[in-house]
């Protein structure tokens, strides 16, 4: 009887056991338990795996996720994985994340998908720029305040280095007026190229204290660099192995004015009153939908005596007459090159050295007598370039500035091969530049580019005079114009005085190249890049 009773004990021991376990198994199957990288989706029954990083969703975290999250914040119309493109767990997407996760991509000791972050002094790399670092100097301006986007797409150019580099096989016109779209889309924060022009038409507008955008009928002129045409005589064909704007460009800046910002062709005039336009340019410049473009060079630009320029800053010099084709126009474009120059750098503050006459028709500059200004290797003087940005009649009616970057040269005189025009700093990597810049902010934009061509080695090694830091004393006398360490009173050739006209500063350093927005500050310059 006592061993029946055992055994009966046993079987009910057993049985208890056995439902129990059954029990708890069932309900961890029925239980959201997450497991590393894994979170809830809106159905509580199912985990979703998160690879935090992998934005574009190709299964791995690389570079095209650093593309694709930049477009993302630039405003463009993609899709991303938005739980993914939170590395940092803050609930939002924002630059926090993109720099996190260039730090990622760049080796660094930080994490993806984690609250907690190395310190900045496990991070940190430190300032190599060729200038002083300081902070943000004035305050940034544009649809985008301080917003400077950089296009770069290699396949812009299929140039061997054989020939001269401007030959229009050398080029893809597709691909760069993709890359003038998108960019002139992101510089408005908006997902179009239509709605681009328009938003940085009114803000312009808005900035000469007029209401709206664009009307029909109203004059745009594009104030082109032809430096490297014509620089002796009036030789037209454009033969010569020295930069002057990419025609390829010029043309893709035109069609999307055009197409996306619904201008009339006969309403827009491409200047440079100091060179003479090559012709093969300006055939390829006027036919179809451009036709009707007008052209100004040295040969057909006239004075406007009722306009001339009066400098904040008394010195000899000829009399200088804006042309026509400014004085008449509601807005101006300053398409500038970014190259190196024998007084250190050129960008679209010296562009303004081929938008006046004054009866030196070959060297404008000279008969001005400006050059005495770049040639004294100082800071704290006076700049004609930030006179030039102040001007009403100029700076006043930029809608926009670019920087034409697809092939760069050393210097304004120097012959362009195709081993002087590759550029060895990341992402260039011994290939040509291939980019554009564009900004509504004259101080931001020639900013970037100076730390661009200052922190370039084929730039410094073809170009001593790039090494003298002295080339931003227009920039520091820009970014405080209001009270300018030269003590010069800028005004705005109107007789009022200019109170901001952009914000200047330096990257942190030329492996990330950010800048003060990029790294989540109010006030600075914020550095979009678009890859392709």
């Amino acid at each position: 009887m006592i061993k029946y009773l055992k055994k009966l004990l046993f079987i009910i021991i057993f049985i208890t056991i056995s439902f129990t376990l059954i029990f708890f198994i069932e309900t961890i199957k029925n239980t959201n338990v997450l497991y590393g990288d894994e979170v809830m989706n809106d159905n509580q029954n199912d985990k979703i795996t998160v690879q935090y990083g992998d934005i574009n969703d190709d299964g791995s975290v690389n570079v095209g996720d650093g593309v694709v999250i930049k477009k993302y914040l630039a405003g463009m119309d993609i899709n991303i994985n938005n739980i993914a493109g939170d590395v940092n767990l803050d609930g939002t997407i924002n630059t926090s994340d993109v720099v996190l996760l260039m730090k990622y991509l760049a080796g660094m000791n930080v994490e993806l998908g984690v609250a907690k972050q190395p310190t900045e002094s496990e991070t940190h790399i430190p300032y190599d720029g060729a200038y002083p670092y300081h902070e943000p100097y004035g305050t940034g301006i544009g649809a985008m305040p301080g917003r400077v986007v950089w296009s770069h797409n290699p396949d812009s150019v299929e140039w061997d280095g054989n020939g001269y580099w401007w030959e229009l096989t050398h080029f893809n016109e597709n691909v760069i007026l993709q890359m003038v779209n998108q960019s002139i889309a992101s510089l408005g924060g908006n997902k179009t190229a239509k709605e681009g022009w328009n938003t940085l038409f009114t803000e312009n507008k808005k900035s000469q204290n007029k209401n709206g955008g664009y009307v029909k009928g109203e004059k745009i002129a594009i104030k082109a660099n032809i430096n490297g045409s014509g620089v002796f005589d009036d030789d037209s064909s454009g033969k010569t192995q020295m930069s002057y704007t990419n025609p390829v460009l010029l043309k893709t800046l035109l069609l999307s004015l055009v197409q996306e910002g619904d201008v009339n062709p006969s309403d827009i005039t491409v200047y440079d009153v100091s060179r003479i336009f090559p012709n093969y340019m300006v055939e390829m410049c006027t036919q179809n939908e451009l036709q009707g473009i007008h052209f100004v060079g040295r040969n057909n630009g006239i004075a406007d005596e009722q306009a001339p320029i009066h400098w904040s800053y008394s010195f000899s010099g000829k009399v200088n007459y804006l042309p026509t084709c400014v004085t008449e126009a509601t807005y101006i474009i300053n398409l500038a090159n970014l190259k190196g120059h024998s007084y250190g750098i050129t960008l679209c503050g010296k562009n303004h050295f081929g938008s006046f006459i004054n009866g030196n028709a070959l060297r404008p500059p000279e008969g001005a007598n400006l050059h005495q200004w770049l040639t004294k290797n100082e800071m704290n003087i006076y700049s004609p370039l930030t006179d030039l940005m102040a001007n009403a009649d100029l700076g006043g009616k930029t809608v926009f500035y670019m920087l034409d970057a697809i092939i760069c040269a050393p210097s304004e005189g120097a012959s362009i091969t195709g081993e002087n025009s590759k550029w060895q700093q990341a992402p260039f990597n011994g290939n040509y530049t291939s980019s554009i810049f564009v900004s509504q902010d004259p101080v931001a934009i020639d900013s970037v580019g100076a730390d661009f061509l200052t922190n370039e080695p084929t730039i410094i090694e073809n170009n001593y005079a790039a090494k003298d830091i002295s080339s931003e004393n227009y920039l520091h006398e820009a970014g405080l114009v209001a009270n300018a360490p030269s003590s010069t009173v800028y005004t705005d050739n109107q007789g009022n005085n200019v109170l901001n006209l952009g914000v200047h500063e330096h990257w942190n350093n030329s492996l990330e190249k950010l800048y003060s927005r990029n790294l989540g500050k109010n006030e600075g310059i914020e550095l979009i890049k678009i890859n392709y």
